[in-house]
């Protein structure tokens, strides 16, 4: 077997050697070009962003700056020494740039959001449609229109044309993404649109291209060929999603608690396969990376801190090495030839009009109106950084010569440079109706909850009614969109708790069974509960005493959760475990436990149709001298009534505020929910020792004991018990 080689400077070549090292002034020149073409990019990017441009304009300009167009012809030696052209040179300056490329694509796929094409129906839907079929018809047809001196090594006019119909289609997501989150429109039903189109654009985009390069390395159109590379990429994309989210899942979860070093590792590893599958099937790899960011992005286990990282390493180094990179290929001295520049004259302008009258169109026959349809088409028209990845692939492939390179570049330079100053005074424009004002400051106020916007829930059972219950507010509580892992874990083959009453207590909603195996129960409950989750809730069991009291078991895992802790004991009464709730009382404390109490209680009653009761229990009249701080107190309280008012609208209730005099706080709610009628009562705490054992407070655990009501109580993470 050869051996491999440590890299040496000018080491001589090695007979049967894995790797050959570069010599010392190829990798002289290496690091210099790579550190000029960074700091350049970086540069330029910052600049292009200080004239509210996006910075892959600047980051493009780097090449240029650099490249044949500028330093070629001032100082030619120093660009043939900076980047010789030689096999080694090249291959080791690729290597980072088309990392670069990997890490975008990914970035993009993590970013797609699939269920926004779910949600919004039939406007996404001719959205989608208009701003694809419209360009990628008259990208065709001016590719069978346009002269031969623009077609690459390898193209004849049926390629050129298909390739052309696939660069007008692609749109640049993060562009527009980044002009409607300055604007605070992201979450507009335009801005949803316009992702939705955006990804979709993306998506087949890149799709039809791996059938576009299909042609290309078979030699030409063959039918036979394309079929066989679009049934080979569908597989795969229908692969990757099913059985390979499957396995991606799994294999985050594994390294999850390696923390982020792990998950980093483990998600360049997943998109550098999938990047392999693809290119073997004649793809490029980027196609790979897209999809494997999809399929990380809907994984339960992708680490948001690795996530963070891949955007760091996309945004700060590699991309704007790439884009430099590709700058280098950008020779503006071919807009010198009349014919060129009118080429890039007409495609800008075909692309701008086809993607506009595309969008548009579909706008209108969605419903949406003209102002909304001219900013879909405003904002789709930015073809920004994978307009010139697509540009790059084509120039590689032999799709495109230095002139037609040119030219596509030139397009998505300009289209990015207009399309954000076109389209802050249009979003300006727009005015939410009613149903869309309420539903975005519904969405806010979730984003900003405690509790009560939770995407990810985890419910342990060992069976029984109490975690049944705490099933069934979990279902009332949470948004519909957010998800719940249901964890029976046995200490062996023959213990298999049952766990039927917690599904049937979620039967509507996105439910994950999970059974495991373990001799520690509680130890793989927090294990379970550190990947990602969001909530986790606990049903609290009756022990030999009759009473409440939390068992060793459930101290552990309260102690020890690293998340936010539901407990929820079952009220005496309740006969149906699944029935809806009645009515809800909820106590007025100001304490950030006693808001995401509040939290709780209103989305559980918003859910179920319950009338819902918020109480504030004040101390007794001071007397005279006292009476200005008494004034002052009153003043509080009225203050925090507002709000308690004001939020349990938000939530979509109208709760009836009361207020009582009194200082047993546990049995004024006691009495209060009697009287009422109510059949939960929502309380939330502060978890502390006391004795050694966790303490919930005199109140709460009086409540747990006594109480009728099926009781909730809301726990912060503790912290450690001191022994």
């Amino acid at each position: 077997m050869p051996a491999l080689i440590p890299l040496a400077l000018d080491a001589p070549p090695v007979e049967g050697a894995l790797l050959q090292p570069p010599g010392n002034t190829a990798l002289t020149a290496f690091w210099v070009g790579l550190a000029l073409l960074l700091v350049t990019a970086r540069l330029l990017g910052a600049v292009a962003r200080r004239f509210g441009q996006p910075s892959v304009v600047g980051e493009l300009l780097a090449g240029v700056v650099l490249g044949p167009s500028l330093l070629g012809l001032i100082a030619p030696d120093v660009t043939a020494w900076l980047f010789p052209g030689d096999p080694t040179s090249s291959a080791m300056l690729f290597a980072a740039a088309w990392l670069g490329i990997a890490l975008l694509l990914t970035k993009t796929g993590i970013e797609t959001d699939l269920g926004i094409l779910r949600r919004l129906g039939r406007s996404a839907t001719t959205v989608s449609v208009g701003s694809l079929v419209v360009p990628i018809a008259m990208g065709f047809g001016l590719g069978l229109l346009l002269p031969d001196l623009l077609y690459g090594a390898a193209a004849d006019r049926l390629g050129f044309a298909l390739f052309m119909a696939v660069a007008m289609s692609i749109s640049a997501l993060p562009v527009v993404a980044r002009v409607l989150a300055d604007l605070g429109l992201l979450r507009r039903n335009v801005g949803q649109v316009t992702l939705a189109a955006g990804m979709v654009n993306d998506l087949i985009g890149w799709i039809l291209l791996g059938g576009v390069i299909g042609i290309f390395t078979a030699g030409g159109f063959d039918p036979g060929a394309l079929a066989t590379t679009a049934i080979s990429v569908g597989v795969f994309l229908a692969a990757a999603m099913t059985i390979g989210q499957r396995g991606v899942d799994r294999l985050l979860r594994q390294v999850h608690r390696g923390g982020q070093a792990a998950g980093l590792a483990a998600t360049i590893a997943v998109v550098a396969a999938f990047g392999a599958v693809t290119q073997y099937i004649g793809v490029e790899a980027v196609l790979g990376a897209l999809i494997a960011g999809l399929v990380i992005g809907r994984s339960p286990y992708a680490r948001k801190d690795v996530e963070h990282t891949i955007d760091s390493l996309s945004d700060g180094v590699f991309g704007p090495i790439f884009f430099a990179t590709a700058g280098l290929f950008l020779d503006l001295t071919v807009l010198g030839d009349p014919a060129v520049l009118t080429a890039a004259i007409v495609v800008t302008a075909v692309a701008a009009i086809g993607k506009l009258l595309g969008s548009y169109l579909g706008a209108r026959l969605g419903g949406m109106n003209n102002t909304e349809g001219l900013a879909l088409g405003v904002g789709l028209n930015a073809r920004g950084a994978l307009e010139i990845v697509l540009a790059t692939i084509g120039l590689g492939i032999g799709a495109l010569n230095e002139s037609s390179y040119a030219v596509l570049v030139l397009m998505a330079m300009i289209t990015s440079i207009a399309a954000p100053p076109l389209l802050r005074p249009i979003l300006a424009r727009l005015v939410p109706d009613e149903a869309e004002a309420e539903r975005l400051e519904r969405e806010r106020l979730l984003d900003n909850a405690i509790v009560a916007g939770a995407r990810r829930a985890l419910v342990p059972t060992r069976g029984g009614g109490n975690s049944a219950t705490a099933a069934h507010v979990l279902h009332n509580a949470l948004t519909p969109e957010a998800t719940v892992t249901v964890l029976t874990v046995g200490q062996s083959a023959d213990d298999r708790p049952d766990a039927s009453d917690v599904l049937e207590a979620l039967e509507d909603r996105d439910v994950t069974h999970r059974i495991h195996q373990a001799a520690d129960v509680d130890d793989d409950i927090l294990d379970e509960a550190r990947l990602g989750y969001d909530l986790l809730a606990l049903g609290v069991s009756e022990n030999v005493t009759g009473t409440h009291a939390l068992s060793p078991r459930l101290q552990r895992i309260v102690a020890a959760s690293p998340i936010p802790t539901l407990l929820v004991r079952r009220g005496r009464r309740d006969t149906d475990l699944h029935a809806p709730y009645r009515s809800v009382l909820v106590p007025v404390t100001g304490t950030r436990t006693g808001r995401a109490a509040e939290e709780i209680a209103y989305s559980m009653a918003s859910r179920s149709g319950a009338e819902v009761h918020a109480m504030h229990v004040t101390p007794p009249m001071e007397p005279w001298p006292l009476a200005r701080r008494g004034a002052r107190t009153l003043g509080r309280v009225a203050t925090q009534l507002d709000r308690t008012r004001d939020l349990s609208r938000r939530l979509g209730v109208d709760a009836n505020v009361v207020v009582r005099d009194g200082d047993a706080t546990a049995q004024a709610l006691a009495d209060a929910a009697d009287e009422h009628g109510c059949d939960v009562i929502v309380v939330g705490t502060e978890v502390r020792a006391a004795g050694g054992e966790l303490f919930l407070g005199h109140g709460v655990e009086r409540l747990l004991d006594e109480s009728d009501q099926t009781v909730v109580v809301v726990l912060w993470p503790a912290p450690p018990i001191e022994e």
